[in-house]
């Protein structure tokens, strides 16, 4: 039976900054009526090392300038006609049939006379081929079939598929009736501002402490309001990557828009409404690599692409690669499998992959946000079926593409995934920090305390949101 790791004892959950200067801070042991002097560890021991999650964004995107409160840019639409839900009066064998579509959102057909289509029935999957004889709504046209059987199926209760594949006129007719008109397809965001301020009073900057702190950044010393001003920074920096991560515009008659808040689009929000969704947690064999392979070559075929996960969507990738490549699961591998040197048996075994390609080049990086109990290291996943908000990873394609960028008013090559931040030649709100108050170096006011102050303002731009993937528990 295999082992477990035990729930008890667990990873601490409890956030070591307060609000408040409290005893926990500080040492306070002053006890001299204890002749014994304790041993003690000057330097404060980094028990859960980089305790920062950002690194995301700046992997895969860039940041760039706006001076709008609202961003805006054009995506290509299809270049083919397509219809999934029409409807056709022909009865079996009738050699002419009105078709009418039924698509959600399509208030008028790009289909004209003497167009070539062809009639897929959704349920049987038997076909037609025909020739547009009249346009006569802005939902409907007449089909002349092809075929001397006529139509394939009955159109009553069915629903049928029409695409458009080329066109036929006889010699001497005049061209084609009409054109089609390019349909913008304009996606907006807004940025958000985000704040955050730490307060020392003058009198505890001067107060040394026993305890060596130390930072990420490498500052150290014996002042506790260095590390307290520093995780502030710290913490403040992750909050500017997690926002764009997890933000949600404020719905109608919710209590945000009551807040005159309006919210903004995250990069989940855009992947899980405009992007595709894996359902099942994480993918653990080819055949389900296969299905995302399958719908990406429906989408736009980027070669490359990289997939942001958590542990155990690493694990499950490692697995299934190892599998493939004769990993008999007791620790070595059978054939050359993988790894440098071909894994000899006298070296260590790595049972670790960087990537895939599998139609097209997966490369697999561990997402630290994922796995951080403070953030999403710790939903569960209940019930696989339900649960829709345990994510397990991302896939973003790799690269740039070019769109139309409203402001700037022309085509512009942008990463997919980018951060715009608020700038004009008078302001930039990338990422401001100033000091007010009367001390440390501050001379802007009466208050005995230093206030270091930060901001910024900003949104992420999901461009083609439809190349992404978004890996969840819920179906």
């Amino acid at each position: 039976m295999p082992g477990q790791i035990l729930t008890n004892p667990t990873f601490a959950l409890q956030p070591a900054a307060e609000q408040v200067a409290l005893s926990t801070n500080y040492i306070t042991n002053f006890d001299f009526l204890n002749q014994y002097l304790p041993d003690t560890y000057e330097k404060e021991f980094e028990r859960y090392g980089n305790r920062s999650v950002a690194s995301f964004l700046r992997m895969v995107g860039a940041e760039m300038p706006s001076a709008s409160d609202i961003i805006t840019w054009n995506e290509s639409a299809r270049l083919h006609t397509k219809y999934v839900n029409c409807a056709s009066n022909g009865v079996l064998n009738a050699d002419n049939a009105t078709i009418t579509v039924n698509d959600a959102n399509v208030t008028g057909i790009a289909i004209r006379v003497g167009q070539t289509i062809m009639l897929f029935d959704n349920a049987t999957g038997a076909s037609n081929r025909g020739v547009v004889t009249s346009v006569t709504l802005p939902n409907q046209f007449g089909v002349a079939y092809y075929e001397a059987g006529g139509q394939s199926v009955a159109g009553a209760g069915n629903t049928f598929t029409v695409w458009v594949y080329g066109s036929e006129f006889r010699k001497g007719t005049a061209g084609m009736v009409g054109s089609l008109e390019a349909e913008p397809v304009i996606f907006r965001n807004n940025p958000i501002i985000l704040k955050d301020k730490y307060a020392i009073s003058g009198s505890n900057m001067a107060q040394i402490g026993w305890v060596e702190v130390s930072t990420e950044n490498g500052a150290t010393g014996y002042l506790w309001y260095l590390k307290s001003e520093h995780e502030t920074r710290l913490r403040f920096e992750d909050y500017l990557e997690t926002s764009m991560i997890e933000a949600v515009p404020a719905e109608a008659n919710s209590g945000a828009i009551a807040q005159n808040l309006v919210g903004s689009q995250g990069v989940f929000y855009v992947v899980s409404n405009r992007g595709n969704i894996w359902g099942g947690g994480t993918p653990t064999t080819l055949a389900d690599w296969d299905t995302i392979v399958s719908r990406l070559d429906k989408q736009g075929a980027i070669e490359e692409n990289v997939v942001f996960v958590n542990r155990d969507f690493s694990f499950d990738i490692d697995d299934m690669l190892a599998t493939l490549n004769g990993f008999n699961g007791t620790g070595v591998a059978q054939s050359a499998s993988f790894g440098l040197f071909d894994n000899d048996v006298n070296m260590a075994l790595n049972l670790g992959f960087s990537g895939f390609r599998r139609g097209y080049d997966f490369y697999k990086s561990d997402w630290k946000y994922l796995n951080d109990p403070t953030m999403r290291g710790n939903m569960p996943t209940g019930n696989a079926a339900a649960n829709v908000n345990s994510i397990s990873g991302l896939l973003v394609p790799a690269g740039s593409t070019t769109v139309y960028d409203q402001v700037m008013g022309k085509n512009a090559k942008r990463p997919f995934l980018h951060v715009r931040y608020r700038a004009t030649e008078a302001e930039n709100r990338r990422y401001k920090t100033w000091i007010t108050g009367s001390a440390g170096g501050a001379a802007t006011s009466d208050l005995d305390a230093m206030e270091v102050n930060f901001l910024s303002e900003r949104a992420v731009c999901v461009l083609g949101a439809n190349n992404f993937v978004i890996f969840r528990y819920g179906a």
